[in-house]
């Protein structure tokens, strides 16, 4: 996936469905910190492209550090913006979200890399890859985007009713 923008499809779907019980910006954010391995590799630091950050172990590390990390830097940013809606994320959904946010990635990921090891270190099966083409991968991840966000103006336009 050409990093975090068409994983926040799926999120949308998930804020649309779950209101204020999931937080766009912890996800966002877990998306942004899964995807610091791949983006040095790219850079040219030595590792592998999708290494250690993309196994359901990684991803677990990465999603406690994304919550710690996201629920004070995302009340923040919301705050800065001004956000009519804002509501202070608690700790429960900024750790719910987070690991919600991970383990899509590397799933979605998986799904288009060959080399994504979601068993690391205790395996090296990577059982979903292929199982939707990166074309219907892509289009899954960007239909889900535009319904989800769809609904979620159209609840929030309710809302303010």
């Amino acid at each position: 996936m050409p990093f975090t923008p068409l994983h926040m499809g799926p999120s949308l779907v998930m804020k649309a469905a779950l209101g204020r019980t999931f937080s766009v910006t912890v996800f966002g954010w877990s998306q942004i910190l899964i995807d610091i391995q791949p983006l040095l590799v790219m850079l040219g630091y030595n590792g592998e492209l999708h290494g250690t950050s993309h196994s359901l172990l990684g991803a677990a590390v990465i999603a406690i550090i994304a919550a710690i990390t996201g629920k004070p830097l995302g009340e923040l940013g919301l705050r800065i913006m001004r956000w009519d809606c804002y509501a202070p994320i608690s700790w429960k959904i900024a750790f719910i979200t987070a690991f919600i946010g991970t383990f899509s990635h590397v799933l979605i990921d998986s799904v288009m890399h060959v080399d994504v090891n979601l068993l690391y270190p205790f395996g090296t099966l990577n059982f979903l890859h292929g199982v939707v083409s990166i074309s219907q991968l892509h289009q899954i991840c960007i239909v889900s985007g535009v319904i989800g966000g769809g609904l979620f103006l159209l609840r929030e336009w309710r809302r303010r009713k």
